[in-house]
């Protein structure tokens, strides 16, 4: 084979590779978050405690990281009221747009459900930034550099929303309209 067919055969296999990227489903929408599995750190046993909980929509709890403001979040204390997770970059003008919005959604929902600010793709200073800018108030930002919490649902893209039941499983996610979640919100307070 000639180095002229070597090459279209390479960027073929690399453009059906590439159909298997992205942040988007054939239908428009964002993709299923990937199962996760925690697996036994070497020297310690697995749990057999019979109460431990299996449930995947539980797993969406297990992640602790720090806040903006300094202090830490432990993602339990999302468990018992439906959560609606943001997930916003400093530099995202759309996320800008969004908000005014979602502090309105937060401080509207208070009583009922969590709303959480989960920052990414960039450093603490420019997060700052885009708080104090955005006046985000009234609900807890978190400081996700390392992208734990950002892998844990499969997030690939801001601006992106996750909307939790009240016992983790996930309700909805992707790009929505900010004035959509309160429809959402009021079905999950309803089961």
């Amino acid at each position: 084979m000639d180095v002229r067919h070597r090459l279209t055969a390479l960027i073929a296999v690399g453009a059906l590779a590439l159909t298997g990227c992205g942040d988007t489903t054939a239908d428009g929408t964002a993709p299923a978050a990937a199962a996760t599995t925690t697996a036994a750190q070497p020297g310690t046993a697995a749990s057999t405690d019979p109460a431990a909980s299996t449930d995947p929509a539980a797993e969406s709890y297990d992640f602790t990281v720090d806040t903006l403001d300094g202090s830490r979040f432990d993602g339990s204390s999302l468990a018992g009221r439906p959560a609606v997770l943001w997930f916003w970059a400093p530099w995202c003008s759309t996320c800008l747009g969004q908000a005014k919005r979602v502090n309105a959604l937060a401080a509207d929902y208070a009583d009922d459900a969590t709303v959480l600010g989960v920052a990414g793709l960039d450093g603490e200073p420019a997060m700052r930034d885009f708080v104090e800018m955005a006046e985000l108030t009234g609900f807890a930002q978190l400081s996700d550099e390392q992208g734990v919490v950002w892998k844990k649902f499969g997030i690939t893209a801001q601006s992106t929303f996750v909307v939790l039941d009240s016992a983790g499983a996930v309700a909805a996610r992707g790009h929505v309209d900010v004035d959509e979640l309160p429809a959402t919100l009021d079905r999950l307070l309803v089961d």
